[in-house]
């Protein structure tokens, strides 16, 4: 992928459609460490505005989704109580592709299959812009989280501890 023509993922045309600022900011891939830690540093950004998406399961609800900073894990209380749920648990990994269109490590909380409950941790509103991944391994959406918000129909949510 050259630095003047970036690959548009579905989530980046969907943002296209909707006429969303965002930017689309390429990372080296390390597929021995898929951490949002390791994009922060890839990035030179503050992991806190570096953001995960997670997909659940709830007993309620079934498949929803959560964004959270990438310098913290997800309190699935938490998750479980935002949404409307008992309990909930972590889809496993090789139903990842298939729910959501996505894979681990460019699971990007729009675009996916179908539109799945959605919950941005709360931390994001504080922030100008946050990172999320745009559809795939080795690229990430700068976009504001008021636009992230509208985008994916998420709401704000206290998720992690």
């Amino acid at each position: 992928m050259s630095k003047n023509h970036k690959q548009k993922t579905n989530a980046a045309r969907l943002l296209d459609q909707a006429r969303v600022a965002y930017e689309l900011v390429p990372y080296e891939v390390d597929e021995s460490d898929l951490s949002a830690g390791h994009v922060a540093e890839s990035l030179g950004e503050d992991i806190a505005q570096v953001f995960k998406t997670i997909v659940l399961h709830g007993d309620r609800s079934g498949y929803f989704v959560c964004v959270v900073p990438g310098d913290h894990e997800i309190n699935l209380k938490k998750a479980a109580k935002a949404s409307g749920n008992k309990k909930c648990e972590l889809l496993p990994l090789k139903e990842l592709l298939p729910t959501t269109g996505y894979i681990r490590g460019g699971c990007s909380p729009i675009g996916m299959k179908k539109l799945f409950p959605t919950y941005v941790h709360e931390t994001a509103a504080h922030f100008e812009h946050v990172y999320v991944s745009a559809g795939m391994r080795g690229l990430q959406l700068r976009i504001a989280p008021a636009d992230l918000i509208r985008e994916a129909k998420a709401v704000y949510a206290d998720l992690v501890d």
